[in-house]
């Protein structure tokens, strides 16, 4: 959502949407779906680090990321989901989901998202998704992402 103090609009999806983003839109659930699977089949260790109650909640989240990408395409500016990524990092550390897995995961939205949408329209998909993915990248590398670590590196840091 935009800032108010800004004097920049809100998103208003009662007003209607672009019909690119509306076609996303209505099929959110669907394309979350779609999405997880295509994580999955990228990534099968995703399905083994994640219980079952786990892989419900990032379906959940996936719903959520749809709708975040959605609304850039609405606004015509990425800078709406790059705010959005800003902020749920600390969220997913808390649930031990790595970054890597997010950053496979909004992969996964815009390859599902690109078979409903032809290319000339995927254009505000891929900005949004790179903006997403540009701040996680970043937060990767902080200490305390549940990515596997080098083993070798983590004995000499022991002092082993």
């Amino acid at each position: 959502m935009t800032h108010p103090s800004l004097g920049l609009p809100a998103v208003d999806r009662t007003f209607g949407l672009p019909p690119a983003a509306a076609r996303v839109d209505a099929a959110r659930e669907r394309l979350a779906v779609r999405a997880l699977e295509i994580a999955i089949d990228r990534d099968p260790s995703l399905r083994d680090r994640h219980d079952e109650y786990a892989m419900r909640r990032l379906l959940r989240d996936t719903v959520v990321l749809v709708d975040r990408v959605v609304d850039a395409m609405a606004a015509g500016s990425p800078e709406l989901a790059r705010t959005f990524a800003e902020a749920i990092p600390p969220m997913y550390r808390r649930r031990k989901v790595p970054m890597d897995d997010l950053i496979n995961l909004l992969q996964s939205i815009r390859t599902a998202i690109g078979n409903i949408l032809p290319a000339s329209e995927m254009a505000p998909v891929d900005e949004a998704v790179e903006a997403m993915i540009e701040p996680l990248r970043w937060h990767r590398r902080i200490a305390g992402d549940a990515r596997k670590r080098n083993r070798l590196l983590a004995a000499i840091y022991k002092g082993a």
